[in-house]
């Protein structure tokens, strides 16, 4: 079955869904999360570029991050825009452009809008991240005042 714009669409809202409700405290589903990725995969930043693995290790990054994003004053990361580029039946490139509210330790308020491009697969009727490029996460929560 050929991969679908509207299917993509679905599968980053959801993602986004896990991602606010973890940063919320609410009860998350941090195996929908670590199934949104294929076994292995691939993270390019600024950093270099990574080779994950999908185990044990992975869910504790997972659950480690949204705690670090928690720790930090991050409330929200919303999705403000998604461009979608079917490249085969099977293959797509994703560019969303999130948004993430927070609040400083000294209870000030602000906003980081970024991109992060995902390449997908769809293999057995799901669609799951096979790699991601970011910019510059670090510096961005620095310039703010959110890590030092």
């Amino acid at each position: 079955m050929r991969i679908q714009k509207d299917e993509i669409d679905q599968f980053f809202s959801r993602y986004e869904s896990r991602f606010n409700d973890a940063l919320s405290g609410a009860e998350f589903d941090v195996e929908q999360t670590v199934n949104s990725f294929t076994e292995h995969f691939l993270e390019a930043s600024p950093l270099g570029v990574n080779a994950g693995k999908n185990d044990k290790n992975f869910r504790e990054v997972i659950s480690n991050g949204w705690s670090f994003y928690r720790d930090i004053g991050v409330q929200a990361m919303n999705i403000l825009s998604k461009q979608i580029t079917i490249l085969d039946e099977l293959h797509a490139l994703v560019k969303v452009n999130w948004n993430s509210s927070f609040v400083r330790k000294d209870k000030t308020s602000g906003e980081i809008s970024f991109d992060v491009f995902y390449l997908v697969q769809k293999l057995d009727g799901n669609i799951k991240i096979f790699s991601y490029i970011t910019g510059d996460e670090q510096q961005a929560l620095k310039d703010q005042g959110l890590i030092s």
